[in-house]
């Protein structure tokens, strides 16, 4: 089952009122709100796509230790996936989903970090819980996400909502700031420049592990016609070609 299956099948639970959560329906029309106007505001349309330059950054992982986007790249591309935090379902099974694909990330020579705006003890949990053996990087005030193009601020009605779920990003965050970062995955090469940028202003929306590592191989212009990099069979001529976006709003060089 692909990812977005899951969070597909996730979510019709959860807005259904199922347990563990029994999420009223008036709870599920506030964020069904708040995510329509995300949308129309345009925000994910100003985000950094495939072609722009990467902003380097240095941030702490849940042990304190500073992790460089630049001493990364001189190993290899790197991923990075925003995500809001250990209280999100949709984030962790995303990066479950991650997580199963990082041999196949590490095979082609990159690195996978994920970067959300919670403190390094949250950090700590979402390695903890989700079992992961990839750098989990806490962007204090999401000044990251921002240079990214994907911070935003919460609504007064949805900081109300969060406040009255006990959902306290302030305690989550360590800061009072009240913003998240739209879910984005970048694929970044070796020279800094964005291949591939997927930003999404409704969480529930992910996309697959195989969107992402695909284009690691552009860098290498492969003349095999069988190659498979994460299980997906990759032709040729879609490393030649040109700047595009996909029908899906992913956007790739």
């Amino acid at each position: 089952m692909s990812l977005q299956a899951k969070l597909d099948a996730f979510k019709a639970d959860f807005e259904a009122g199922k347990p563990p959560y029994n999420v009223p329906a008036s709870v599920i029309e506030v964020m069904h709100r708040a995510t329509a106007e995300l949308i129309a505001s345009g925000a994910a349309e100003k985000a950094l796509k495939a072609g722009d330059k990467a902003p380097p950054f240095t941030l702490n992982d849940p042990e304190v230790n500073p992790v460089s986007s630049i001493e990364l790249l001189e190993k290899g591309p790197l991923v990075i996936s925003f995500y809001r935090g250990v209280w999100c379902p949709y984030c962790n099974m995303e990066l479950q989903a991650l997580e199963a694909a990082l041999l196949s990330f590490r095979e082609l020579g990159a690195s996978l970090v994920a970067i959300s705006p919670q403190t390094a003890v949250n950090s700590r949990k979402s390695v903890r819980q989700n079992n992961l053996d990839f750098p989990i990087l806490s962007d204090t005030r999401n000044d990251i996400a921002a240079a990214f193009g994907l911070r935003f601020a919460l609504p007064d009605y949805l900081v109300d909502l969060y406040t009255s779920l006990k959902n306290d990003l302030p305690s989550f965050n360590g800061n009072d700031s009240w913003t998240l970062p739209m879910p984005g995955r970048f694929v970044i090469g070796r020279d800094g420049v964005i291949l591939y940028a997927e930003v999404n202003p409704d969480y529930t929306r992910r996309p697959e592990p195989e969107d992402s590592c695909r284009h690691f191989e552009k860098q290498h212009r492969l003349r095999q016609t069988n190659y498979e990099p994460c299980g997906v069979r990759i032709w040729p001529y879609q490393f030649l070609v040109g700047p595009s976006r996909s029908p899906s709003g992913k956007s790739f060089s």
